[in-house]
């Protein structure tokens, strides 16, 4: 592909030019390569049941470390925020160094922070190191969903983020039960021991058979990056060429660059020279910021607020599945085992809603495109929820009142396979609306989701202890109402937000 000077642009830069077009790519190859939607899935489910497998053991730990009960409140806070924050890091430097140095860095912490926590002799060791757990796993919630981008067409992403968005919520309530199985069987270390193990294995695995999908020329962050970095040195090269003239006697006319050149150079308009080496210039990690990026994510209206959409729906089911475990212990008497069994309905609802809910979408995008002369934008991908709204806050407050006043335990299985049954289209969304950062808008939608759970979290408890199960999912049934108010919001106004904001992207470019 022939250099193109710093200050060009690809209008559709999804499709740029590139060699070994992960797109291009045999269905065997995005099947069989941790990329896929399949391995993509199964690294997210893994971070997801990190995130609450402790749970089961907190009365083994909170005894044998001498903890109290906020500070195993802490514990999960901590992950749970950064799992949520880090991904911002993280997206930065994938943006400049590719995926695959980001997942074995970040799958190498995640196995020493599972070590120390296994031999942890101190709460406060507990605490440090699921932060380092957590910095680690988060890599996966964010990356995994722009590798899927990488090597998917918009109009394919729907059924795959479908299947991947899945996994945390099923994570979530698979956590606790298999950390029961190991707490009851082995001891709460056994729970460490076995992340540390299986995050191993997945080391291994993502050494030897990741093919990494991504590409610079797709790359938004990575260009402007670059084009920074070619103006710097444009403008070096103009400044020692005015060096040169003041200071050298000889000849101009055969020696020295002309006026002319040197005013090209300061403009940045020359197509000689340092141009034509684009390819020669090495990115490093110190070129790695995420802030530029992240600021462009943040300055789009659509953007924001179904990033807040997202993180009210995440708030939602992990504040659900941490008090439903609380309300099972304390008033039906169940064990971490039968508490883990009955949390796996919510699992259920999130594979079966997120599966069929992504197929859905993609054939809403496919009508919708056909219906419009083959013209599509990214909103319209959120129609597709347009049919399923009326059952997530009735779920909440059927959940609210069942567990309010003691129903069978039937009851409050069928509502959480109801709530589980969540799927807004949101994530596929949020990647096809930012093309070229994809990476950053989900490391953000990980950001927001992290923030809002870390406060569904804190807040969770004392609220079930002052207004009961009735009172505190009431209230998450009207929060979810304002949720839906945001996906219907970006539905009717985000193309002109967003085709505004490009706008003045482009003229600022």
């Amino acid at each position: 592909m022939s250099a193109r000077s710093p200050r060009s642009t690809v209008k559709d830069i999804e499709h740029a030019p590139v060699s070994d077009d992960p797109r291009a790519w045999s269905y065997a190859q995005k099947a069989w390569q941790p990329p896929s939607k399949f391995v993509s899935t199964f690294f997210s489910l893994k971070s997801s049941i990190h995130m609450c497998f402790h749970t089961a053991a907190n009365a083994q730990i909170e005894h044998e470390l001498h903890a109290s009960s906020s500070d195993i409140s802490w514990s999960l806070s901590v992950f749970v925020l950064v799992q949520g924050l880090f991904p911002l890091v993280w997206s930065a430097i994938s943006e400049i160094k590719g995926r695959k140095v980001v997942y074995l860095s970040s799958m190498s912490l995640f196995v020493v922070g599972s070590a120390v926590v296994a031999a942890s002799k101190t709460i406060g060791l507990v605490i440090g190191m699921r932060a380092l757990q957590a910095v680690g796993s988060s890599a996966v919630m964010a990356i995994a969903a722009a590798t899927l981008a990488d090597i998917y067409e918009p109009h394919e992403r729907g059924a795959k983020m479908g299947m991947y968005y899945a996994a945390p919520l099923l994570g979530a309530s698979m956590g606790p039960f298999l950390g029961g199985v190991f707490a009851q069987a082995l001891g709460w270390r056994a729970v460490f021991w076995f992340s540390l193990i299986s995050g191993a294995i997945v080391l291994v695995a993502l050494s030897i058979l990741f093919k990494d999908s991504f590409r610079k020329e797709r790359s938004l962050t990575y260009q402007n990056v670059l084009r920074r970095r070619l103006e710097e040195n444009q403008l070096c090269m103009a400044a020692q060429c005015r060096i040169n003239i003041v200071e050298s006697s000889i000849d101009k006319s055969q020696r020295m660059p002309s006026e002319d050149t040197i005013r090209e150079l300061e403009a940045g308009n020359s197509t000689s020279g340092i141009v034509h080496h684009i390819n020669d210039i090495m990115l490093s990690f110190k070129d790695v910021d995420p802030f530029p990026p992240i600021i462009l994510v943040l300055k789009r209206w659509n953007n924001n607020i179904i990033l807040l959409a997202s993180g009210l729906i995440f708030g939602f089911t992990y504040s659900l599945s941490y008090t439903c475990a609380r309300t099972l212990s304390t008033r039906y008497g169940y064990d971490a085992l039968h508490t883990g069994f009955i949390l796996l309905s919510s699992g259920i609802g999130s594979i079966c809603g997120s599966t069929l809910g992504g197929r859905w979408s993609d054939t809403m995008l496919m009508k919708l495109r056909n219906k419009h002369g083959g013209k599509t934008h990214p909103e319209m991908r959120l129609q597709s929820t347009l049919p399923a709204m009326a059952l997530l806050p009735l779920s909440a407050l059927g959940y609210a009142w069942i567990c309010q006043t003691h129903q069978p335990v039937a009851a409050i299985c069928v509502m959480l396979f109801v709530a589980g049954w969540i799927y807004t289209s949101t994530l596929a969304y949020i990647v096809d609306a930012n093309t070229g950062r994809s990476s950053t808008a989900v490391a953000m939608n990980s950001a927001y989701r992290g923030i809002l759970a870390f406060i569904a979290a804190e807040i969770a408890i004392p609220l079930q202890d002052r207004i009961g199960d009735g009172g505190l999912y009431t209230f998450w049934a009207g929060l979810l109402v304002i949720m839906e108010t945001l996906v219907l919001l970006v539905l009717n106004f985000g193309n002109q937000w967003r085709e505004k904001c490009e706008e003045a992207e482009r003229k600022n470019v």
